[in-house]
Parts: C-alpha cells; structure tokens; sequence
C-alpha cells in the first residue's frame, strides 16, 4: 500500500548511552531512534517510552524535544530512567552495564495504548511486554517489533513482521534463522546480518541486498535506521522488497557516520553519572577512561 503521511508510533526503548572511554553521553534505544529517524524524514511519527524521575531524564527528554517528538508522549514514572555504560573500539561498542530502567517491560497507558489502535504502524522496540505484543495482534494493529536481543523469548504468532540480527558470516546459514520465525507465526522477517548484508522472507520469498560499506565512527542505531526506513519504504511508498532492503541498508550504512542513534549534540559525562555508577565503573575491565 502506498499513504502520503501516515501515523507512525514507536514504543519501547530509551536509554541514555554514556561512552566512558570518550567522556561523552548520547541519547538513544530502538523504538526511540526509528521514532525519530522517521520525524527527521519529515513523517507524522509519535515515540511511547516511559523515564524516571530523575536528572538522566531531563536529558533524555532535552534530546526527544530536539528531535521534533513530542515530550508530553513519554511517561514519567517512579523508579530509574535507562542508563548504558559503554567502552567503544574503533566504533564496535562493548556494554559495561544495562540497566533498563522503568522503560523494562513498557505498557503504554489506555489512552496512548487507544493511539496505537489507530495508527497505520507501531514498532516495538527490543525488550517489549509480552502482553503488549499479544494485545496489537487481537486488535489487528499493523506493526513490527525488533527481536534482535532476545530471538526466541516472545511469541510471535500473527506478528506481522520482526526484525532480528542475524550470522554475519557468510559461511554461516540464515536459513535456520528465519525457518524458525516462520514456524514461530511472524508472517514476514527482515534479518540483518552486519556487513554480510539483509535478508527479507515472506512465505517461499527470500529476497537478499547487500550492505553499503562506510568509514564507521559509530555503529549505534544503524540498525534502527535500517528498520525505519524499511517499514516507510515497503509499506507506504511502495518500493519492492529488494528496493527497500537496499534503501535501508544506505541509510544504515549513514548512521555508521556519526556519533550516536541519531544526529544530536554531544554532551560530556555528567560528573554526577560518573559517581553513581563508580563501583561499576571501577570493577569491570576494559572500562578505563
């Protein structure tokens, strides 16, 4: 199908991504970088999440307003907003500590859960509810959900499409890979497969595209670039399942360019954020600044 400005809502995943071997924080998580690699496309996009009452989310919810989404979307609720601590190597991240936060296992309110209903596509973030998942197949909501961190945790029955992340060797088969989603219930699968490339299967169809090679200077988010572009490019503009994979894929590849999910103002590690988390800091290998 092909719609000129459709409603398009991410939920899930926000986290703020402090690179200890860099000094610096940037904003990010799946549901909210497709949501706001599709407002930076000029797309009618809206991102769900919920942050904590503290100082992590005021600079969350600085760089959502930035990106052009809403800040009255997110929730605030008791606990702790999403921290990462990272080390990075030549643009390959390693994690010290994820911590999910009040974000972990997100349902959005009644009134923002009614919005999903009505819109023309949702994409779940990783780390979505269960409950939430089987909610949008009974009510026939059209969406996604990106499985890469947990392939096999979720039922996947009538999902319409999940995205994963797949062998990135090329010796190694995808084939197992997408066998088990189909046998899982998802109607479609995109699979991503790092510099190897992507795959599309849909019933018998399996459509293969390569990657676009880069100077990497950062890798966060280029899969949630890829899985943006995808969803726009194949479900409302009309493009074919190799165009679109292709079209994804350069878009990926853009990200790769620069720092963080998203284009955003680099920020030095809070002097704060480094006390709160020092025993972990201090503790874990690798993570010397």
């Amino acid at each position: 199908m092909t719609k000129a400005n459709p409603q398009l809502i991410a939920v899930g995943d926000n986290c703020l991504d402090a690179y200890l071997t860099k000094g610096f924080v940037t904003v990010g998580g799946n549901a909210l970088n497709v949501a706001v690699q599709w407002r930076r496309r000029g797309l009618n996009a809206r991102y769900f999440g919920a942050l904590g009452p503290d100082a992590e989310a005021d600079i969350m919810l600085a760089a959502i307003r930035e990106a052009g989404l809403d800040g009255s979307d997110i929730e605030i609720r008791p606990g702790a907003s999403a921290v990462t601590l990272l080390v990075d190597d030549a643009g390959e991240r390693r994690f010290l500590l994820e911590s999910l936060g009040v974000g972990e296992a997100y349902i959005p309110s009644a009134e923002r859960y009614e919005a999903l209903r009505q819109a023309d596509w949702v994409h779940l973030g990783t780390n979505s509810n269960q409950e939430l998942v089987r909610r949008l197949v009974a009510d026939g909501v059209p969406f996604s959900i990106d499985v890469s961190t947990r392939h096999f945790d979720l039922s996947l029955d009538g999902v319409p499409l999940v995205f994963a992340s797949g062998p990135d060797r090329p010796d190694d088969p995808v084939e197992p890979l997408i066998a088990h989603f189909a046998q899982a219930g998802a109607r479609r699968a995109v699979i991503t497969c790092g510099k190897r490339g992507s795959f599309y299967a849909e019933a018998n169809t399996v459509v293969m595209a390569g990657s676009m090679p880069v100077p990497v200077v950062d890798t966060c988010g280029a899969g949630d670039s890829f899985i943006a572009t995808f969803i726009m490019s194949r479900f409302f503009e009309g493009l074919s399942e190799q165009a679109a994979l292709d079209r994804s894929a350069l878009r990926a590849s853009e990200t790769c360019t620069h720092l963080g999910g998203f284009p955003q103002p680099i920020r030095s590690i809070p002097g704060w954020l480094l006390a709160k988390y020092d025993s972990v800091i201090r503790t874990t290998d690798g993570a010397d600044r």
